[in-house]
């Protein structure tokens, strides 16, 4: 299929009152935005998301958003705003929804354990931004992760580029956490890990209830986590971390 011809299926389906507001068990799609809805422990993907190229993506997007800004009334003779359409399209697709492509998933090599260290590590306060996919503004926070190793190690700052890998893509916290802990699981081929994470979501913050000073936590426990003893300590740690 070329890519042009792709184009035809990414227009939204309308539903059967020809709105394309579709609704499930009679919630409007907006009210369940609000809800905090996730449909899908993986991220909502087309099986054709990957045939379009980057460079066709931007251009489209670029398109695309110079006509909302258009709709919202600014003035795209502007010196300042002429290239704003161009820039939101890369930004969109190299920086922080690059998460999306399969291709951008960072590489993982696994090291023995020559230490012999049996004990839990920890990678604590990872920076990580990510975007609500019910109103695409900002998710931000940290993450604290630890494991166990199983014989293999990894370098530390595949940690950090994994947890970075999933944030960069429309994503509601909790399966944002989830993938993270799948992620280090399957990386570092033990079921021994743990994941924890504070966010502010500007959703919350920027519109709606405009509360500023909530924040969200979520965790992930695999393994030998699932025990009392070991996720107190993990959870001990990183309250010494944070405070």
């Amino acid at each position: 299929m070329k890519q042009k011809e792709i184009l035809l299926n990414t227009l939204p389906k309308l539903n059967g009152n020809g709105n394309g507001h579709c609704h499930a068990n009679g919630h409007h799609h907006e009210e369940m935005g609000d809800a905090h809805l996730s449909t899908s422990a993986n991220t909502p993907l087309r099986e054709d998301a990957f045939l379009l190229d980057d460079d066709l993506k931007i251009e489209l997007i670029e398109k695309h958003f110079r006509e909302i800004m258009h709709i919202l009334g600014l003035d795209l003779a502007d010196d300042s705003l002429q290239g704003t359409p161009r820039r939101v399209a890369k930004m969109f697709v190299k920086e922080i929804f690059s998460g999306l492509d399969p291709k951008n998933k960072p590489s993982i090599t696994l090291f023995d354990n020559h230490y012999q260290y049996q004990q839990m590590l920890i990678e604590k306060n990872i920076t990580f931004h990510s975007n609500c996919e019910h109103h695409f503004v900002p998710i931000f926070g940290k993450a604290h992760v630890a494991y166990i190793s199983s014989g293999k190690v990894i370098g530390l700052s595949k940690i950090n580029r994994l947890v970075q890998y999933y944030a960069k893509r429309p994503q509601v916290q909790e399966r944002l956490t989830n993938q993270i802990g799948q992620g280090l699981m399957e990386a570092l081929q033990t079921q021994d890990v743990a994941v924890w994470m504070e966010a502010k979501h500007m959703c919350v913050c920027m519109r709606g209830v405009e509360d500023v000073n909530s924040s969200t936590i979520t965790s992930f426990y695999g393994g030998r986590f699932e025990e009392e003893k070991l996720r107190a300590e993990f959870l001990q740690a990183i309250a010494m971390v944070s405070a």
